[in-house]
């Protein structure tokens, strides 16, 4: 099996959009694939939360279907919303000094696609 890390550092909604809709897509075709939120991306996590935004649903399909490897614990402790990724029980990745280890998933085996 394929297998696909997405790596978010883009902020930008109409971006994570594509993230959402490629990951799930990935995932309906047979790969797998992980999403993992680091930089700009964590100020998103209050607003996918909220009902009324545009990305809620997608974004809760993504977790629903497991696609969500994490977010980066330093980037959303230096962007405020560490509290809100706790709060809604996301998990936090650590392990290079406080972010997300791209050489980790590539020893399991994962393609890197940065967005």
């Amino acid at each position: 099996m394929k297998k696909f890390a997405l790596f978010v550092f883009n902020g930008d909604p109409m971006c994570f959009i594509h993230v959402l809709l490629n990951a799930l897509d990935m995932k309906a075709k047979g790969l797998e694939a992980q999403v993992i939120m680091e930089g700009a991306s964590v100020k998103l996590i209050p607003s996918l939360a909220e009902e009324d935004s545009p990305l809620h649903s997608l974004w809760q399909k993504l977790l629903s279907e497991g696609l969500l490897a994490g977010v980066c614990q330093a980037c959303s402790s230096k962007l405020g919303t560490l509290e809100a990724a706790k709060k809604l029980g996301l998990p936090l990745l650590s392990d290079m000094q406080g972010h997300p280890s791209i050489a980790a998933f590539r020893e399991k085996g994962f393609k890197i696609i940065t967005f």
